[in-house]
């Protein structure tokens, strides 16, 4: 296979016997140009594969229109809607983006971070994992002057721009509906309280529960966030069964794996016990009976993420750091 070699200006100048400096701007359409040059410079450059060379611009603007981005993980709905929203809307306005992801690990955060940094990046979109309880890594990023956005899971310490989907009010609206329709002891699966998506939506199930005059049982707190977590508790959730009607899961897939868990043991949904979920993964759907969930709009949160630091790249927008709320809405679906 014969390799690629990059065709340069200077390769341009040469086949068409003009200076390199009348090969830039020809390509760019400056009027110091004739019409029928700025023609035959493009025509040239088109059919002989030239494209500018990103670096060399980036030096030269001392930006290398790149942004980084640090997920927990790829192969989640909501992480990916993220992506394809921040993509959309950096490529739209001439940006690359470098995609890490930390598996929920801190450790491999930092050396995602020290690995954006050492490529150049403009800027960071971060949500970071479960594990992260020590921001130095981000404090030294901003040192650098190298803005960063905090996207679903946010550093309250930190000074930067955030885009966050309304989790109080979505757990809020979500444990009154099964209020509603007549549960009066819900099991809540918690996540972690560090992380503020996991203290938002505990936040809002203890208010829904204010609001009707429920009690507040801590024996209905279980700290079981993953699938994983639910198999390792199955003894402990399965104990509580009798005393429950309902279950809001700070997630989709604990949800998802409660509900399998109740209907392996023989108890039906939502006939004994309601079943809801947080985050609108297509595996709500696809379950039976079908879950009833709270809806986040990853693709528009990923666009209003990339604008923002695009925004403070440009030093467009507003000084004062912003926090970016969206609305959670119900789908109300079978299992609830």
């Amino acid at each position: 296979m014969k390799k690629y070699t990059p065709i340069s200006i200077g390769d341009i100048a040469k086949a068409l016997n003009v200076s390199p400096s009348t090969v830039s701007r020809a390509l760019k359409n400056h009027p110091d140009i004739s019409e029928a040059t700025c023609r035959k410079v493009q025509e040239y450059a088109r059919e002989a594969g030239y494209r500018p060379n990103v670096l060399a611009l980036g030096l030269k603007h001392r930006r290398s229109m790149t942004i980084g981005i640090i997920i927990p993980e790829i192969v989640h709905h909501f992480f990916s809607s993220l992506l394809s929203g921040i993509e959309d809307l950096a490529y739209g306005k001439g940006y690359r983006v470098m995609i890490c992801q930390s598996n929920e690990d801190y450790l491999r955060e930092v050396i995602n971070v020290k690995a954006l940094m050492d490529h150049r990046v403009d800027g960071l979109l971060v949500s970071i994992s479960k594990s992260t309880l020590d921001y130095n890594h981000f404090r030294e990023v901003l040192s650098h002057e190298i803005p960063i956005v905090f996207m679903d899971r946010i550093c309250d310490e930190l000074p930067t721009d955030r885009v966050v989907t309304n989790d109080y009010e979505g757990a809020r609206m979500m444990v009154k509906h099964l209020l509603k329709r007549g549960c009066r002891s819900i099991l809540h699966l918690a996540g972690p309280q560090h992380l503020c998506v996991g203290r938002e939506r505990y936040r809002g199930y203890q208010q829904a529960l204010r609001e009707y005059r429920v009690p507040l049982r801590d024996e209905l707190i279980l700290r079981c966030d993953t699938p994983a977590k639910i198999d390792k508790s199955a003894h402990q959730l399965l104990s509580l069964v009798d005393e429950i009607d309902g279950i809001f899961a700070v997630n989709d897939f604990s949800a998802v794996a409660a509900m399998r868990l109740l209907q392996k043991n023989g108890y039906t949904i939502p006939g004994q016990i309601a079943v809801a979920g947080f985050g609108d993964d297509p595996l709500a759907s696809l379950v039976k009976p079908m879950l009833t969930t709270v809806e986040q709009r990853g693709y528009d949160m990923g666009r209003e993420a990339a604008r923002l630091l695009i925004n403070r790249l440009a030093g467009e927008g507003e000084t004062a750091y912003q926090t970016k709320v969206f609305p959670a809405f119900l789908k109300v679906r079978d299992s609830a």
